[in-house]
């Protein structure tokens, strides 16, 4: 029976390693391109805060982390739109406020805080069926928003200015990256953790930047990237005693190295 149960909570996290990686590979091309990476991680760790700050009031994670991924992502225009206000400046102000609420919250939980341990370091073997069904969601509204919007956001990444020209609704197609991004983490933080989170968006993403010049490869080849790092730092992490997120962020970085050693776009530009 125990071996039974082993394998199921192995299969269920492969599942969950495949999916998650797969979307935060896809969200990362985003971010990457957007050069948006505080951006992200500011919503990245507002949705961390969120959720410890639900475990606190005995709220769902998700809720939490939905509304201050929401509330980080509607911060970021305004406060970067203010006169002498730049956008790292908004960006390092509501980083702080969102780990100071974390380290807060963390501190105020209860009993062992094992919940809140496993929102930090994440941990692919103890995903429920509803984290699954969550993630699948997730991924299905991140897809259907590309393919319903590849022309607009192929043009807002080739030439911003000629898009809000043409009449593409740039701001509102951003937002709503802003918003995915924060449904992306809050499903995934159970499985990656809080702190390692944004490094799986981004390493990806920059991994296939290196590997080919065309978008519509890119998504897709970001999403396997995630995908197989997911899947390889979850057997690390099974055979070797070690946190999925770190065997997982570890393993995404060395593919990013390997493709910088080894891109034929390095190739092109020596020729």
């Amino acid at each position: 029976m125990d071996g039974f149960l082993q394998y199921e909570f192995l299969q269920r996290g492969l599942l969950m390693a495949l999916l998650g990686g797969s979307v935060c590979g896809v969200m990362g091309v985003f971010v990457v391109l957007w050069r948006m990476s505080l951006v992200g991680m500011c919503i990245s760790h507002a949705a961390f805060a969120g959720a410890l700050l639900s475990l606190v009031f005995g709220w769902p994670p998700l809720a939490g982390g939905v509304a201050a991924s929401l509330g980080a992502a509607a911060a970021v225009g305004p406060l970067a739109e203010r006169p002498g206000f730049s956008l790292d400046t908004a960006m390092g102000v509501i980083f702080s406020v969102v780990m100071s609420l974390a380290m807060l919250a963390l501190g105020l939980l209860p009993g062992a805080r094992a919940d809140g341990l496993n929102l930090i370091w994440g941990s692919l073997l103890t995903v429920a069926m509803a984290d699954l069904y969550i993630m699948a969601g997730t991924a299905t509204l991140l897809f259907s928003f590309i393919f319903l919007f590849f022309k607009e956001i192929q043009a807002i990444i080739g030439q911003k200015q000629s898009a809000l020209a043409s009449g593409i609704p740039v701001r509102g197609i951003y937002y709503a990256c802003l918003i995915l991004m924060g449904l992306v983490v809050v499903s995934s933080l159970k499985a990656i953790g809080g702190f390692l989170i944004f490094s799986l968006i981004v390493a990806p993403a920059a991994t296939s930047l290196q590997l080919t010049y065309s978008l519509r490869r890119m998504f897709w080849l970001s999403a396997a990237l995630g995908a197989a790092a997911s899947a390889s730092g979850l057997w690390l992490s099974f055979h070797f005693s070690v946190p999925p997120g770190a065997s997982i962020v570890l393993t995404a970085v060395s593919g990013l190295m390997a493709a910088m050693l080894f891109s034929p776009k390095k190739r092109d530009r020596a020729a």
